[in-house]
């Protein structure tokens, strides 16, 4: 994505924002996240009401579905997830901004001014300028991908998407991941749309891992040697015999 690029070299911005001594630290902004779900009613529009496709809980839950409620209605859903799947990915491979982002010792002044450099650079919108300028006010950088991680399962639950990851030893041939996305399909039923991601952990030693909707369904091998241990251990009850 264009915004990617921009993103790569704006971060470097960061390294001469940290080295700095002119910058002067602020006093925390008082914006609270009511702000940021009223950010696209208009003075004087009766506000839209916006209903959570699912509940999400903990602080994490709490930012992100603030951001959906606010992306919502400013009918902005998809951008503000592509703006903040650019942040994520290029802050990975930015150690300078991973490093910014969990300092807490970095003045609250610092925290917003580079970000506010960063959103600008990269031509973000302004809600998600400023959704991440209350994240570094309130110290919360640190948890950008877990936030994004929390709004994705938001904006995939408003699509009527299924995120179902699948754990194996290898990488399952495409037929075989058709045919494990056609009953995936048929179990979770029609009205919702599979998702499928792949991640290979060869300590499984063989079979499947799924995970989706919070539900998981071990029938590794691992899982099923440590079951029979377990029974191979268990003393004979010699009184049923």
């Amino acid at each position: 994505m264009a915004a990617t690029g921009r993103l790569r070299s704006s971060l470097s911005l960061l390294t001469k924002s940290l080295r700095s001594d002119s910058l002067a630290s602020s006093q925390r902004s008082a914006i609270q996240l009511e702000s940021l779900r009223n950010f696209a009613t208009a003075p004087g529009q009766k506000e839209k009401k916006v209903k959570l496709p699912m509940k999400l809980f903990g602080a994490s839950g709490n930012y992100a579905s603030a951001l959906y409620i606010a992306a919502v209605k400013a009918n902005a859903l998809e951008k503000i997830e592509s703006e903040l799947l650019d942040l994520v990915q290029a802050s990975k491979r930015a150690s300078t901004f991973s490093q910014f982002t969990r300092d807490l010792s970095v003045p609250t002044g610092t925290r917003v001014k580079a970000i506010t450099e960063i959103c600008a650079q990269a031509k973000f919108s302004d809600l998600t300028k400023n959704f991440l300028v209350i994240l570094a006010e309130n110290g919360r950088l640190r948890y950008i991908e877990l936030i994004t991680k929390r709004f994705l399962e938001l904006t995939m639950a408003h699509k009527g998407e299924v995120k179902v990851i699948v754990t194996t030893v290898m990488p399952l041939p495409p037929q075989e991941e058709k045919d494990l996305k056609e009953t995936l399909q048929e179990i979770i039923g029609q009205g919702k749309k599979v998702q499928l991601e792949q991640k290979i952990d060869p300590s499984i030693l063989g079979g499947l891992v799924i995970e989706f909707e919070q539900k998981v369904f071990d029938m590794s091998i691992q899982t099923r040697a440590k079951q029979m241990e377990r029974f191979l251990r268990e003393p004979v009850n010699l009184g049923i015999l």
